[in-house]
């Protein structure tokens, strides 16, 4: 068996750090071995399925882990290849000067309280979108990062690191399917995001998802990815929003709504719909991106383009890159073929490359944070069913 050292720190996960650590994170790129020492802070689902990823990854190694519930810091430990740390309290790995960089992926509520306080602290941070909840956080983070332009700082929307989504867009933006007029997104599932609970006293820290104080809902965990691509590809932001949603077929307590439909109205004129079910998984997830001379729907890993008109079943070189030519795959349009790591590893590659090379990543601080403003319009739209509009302090913010 692995060994593994517990640190006992006390505190609640969400407590203020009180010390400032040194810059760490800093003096990585005069590290002569070119590691990445990177804690992972909440090692749920989504930040103890990271580890097996940062495991692969060469220049990465996971030196902790950190989880106020036992049973799953334990868990995320397991998952690491040598020794981690393992911490209850995050401030013990903001403290401890081994630590480089730190991915967040604690609950949604608590995203802002710990990044700022690494970034303090001399930590590069990988924080899982999205980025944090509610305009003041956004804009306090943003403040704080300008204070430490020294330090890495990536937003978790994976597919804004994938190398076919990247094309993808390049493609669009090259004319591929003309002008664009229209995104349709959806992201359905059948099944009630549920977490077992151990104990009652755990219900809302297992489900916090389900409860307004700490989530954002289908919203902020689903449509958040999609809407970031719209805002990527179209290169502004939705000058108004409208939705609705409900509570229609889950009716077990939560406050989140189970299904949302949302539409974001863009400068330019073109609009996005963003749709996320809980009852009805067809076609599970879907990006179609709709111009006047076709159409690209792109799924988690995959691409299809549908010219407008007669396909005459072979197009040459719709890749860009192959050079082949092209069939149609029968209810699919024809296949975009790119070569590309799955799009967490590739954005936690991306990551590490950053800060070996001391560059910007293409899902940055401010990207995230235009993707976290949408999110929260949209649920301003839906809980009060009014329309949400854009500020120009948002722009301000944004810089």
């Amino acid at each position: 068996m692995k060994r593994r050292n517990f640190v006992k720190t006390s505190g609640l996960a969400v407590a203020g750090v009180t010390t400032t650590a040194a810059l760490s994170g800093f003096n990585i790129l005069n590290n002569p071995n070119r590691t990445v020492n990177i804690a992972v802070i909440g090692t749920g689902d989504r930040g103890s399925g990271l580890i097996p990823f940062l495991n692969e990854i060469e220049g990465i190694r996971v030196s902790a882990c950190c989880d106020t519930l036992p049973f799953r810091l334990e868990n995320g430990l397991k998952k690491v290849n040598g020794n981690a740390k393992g911490y209850k309290d995050y401030r013990g790995v903001l403290d401890d000067k081994n630590i480089d960089a730190i991915l967040v992926a604690v609950p949604f509520s608590e995203h802002a309280k710990i990044e700022m306080d690494a970034l303090d602290a001399g930590k590069h941070i990988y924080g899982e979108k999205t980025l944090v909840k509610g305009y003041s956080a956004i804009k306090e983070l943003l403040h704080k990062k300008n204070q430490h332009k020294e330090l890495i700082f990536q937003t978790g929307h994976q597919y804004h690191s994938s190398r076919l989504y990247t094309e993808v867009v390049q493609m669009i933006k090259n004319g591929k399917i003309g002008n664009i007029t229209a995104f349709e997104s959806q992201w359905n599932r059948n099944g009630n995001w549920r977490r077992p609970v151990p104990d009652p006293s755990l219900e809302k820290l297992i489900n916090w998802r389900m409860y307004r104080e700490y989530s954002g809902g289908l919203t902020a965990e689903l449509c958040s990815h999609q809407i970031d691509f719209a805002n990527w590809v179209l290169e502004e932001h939705p000058k108004e929003v409208v939705g609705l949603g409900g509570i229609n077929y889950w009716k077990d307590g939560r406050e989140t709504y189970d299904n949302i439909h949302l539409i974001y109205n863009y400068p330019s004129g073109v609009k996005a719909t963003f749709q996320c079910l809980t009852s009805n998984a067809k076609d599970d997830y879907q990006i179609k991106v709709m111009g006047d001379k076709g159409t690209i729907i792109l799924g988690y890993t995959n691409a299809w383009f549908y010219p407008e008109g007669n396909p005459n079943k072979e197009v040459g070189d719709v890749d860009g890159v192959s050079g082949a030519t092209l069939q149609w795959e029968d209810g699919k349009g024809i296949p975009i073929h790119i070569s590309h790591n799955d799009p967490s590893k590739q954005a936690l590659m991306d990551f590490r490359d950053s800060i070996l090379n001391g560059s910007e990543p293409i899902s940055n601080l401010k990207t995230g944070a235009g993707a976290a403003i949408c999110v929260q319009m949209g649920l301003d739209a839906m809980y009060s069913k009014t329309k949400a509009d854009w500020s120009p302090e948002y722009s301000e913010w944004l810089g």
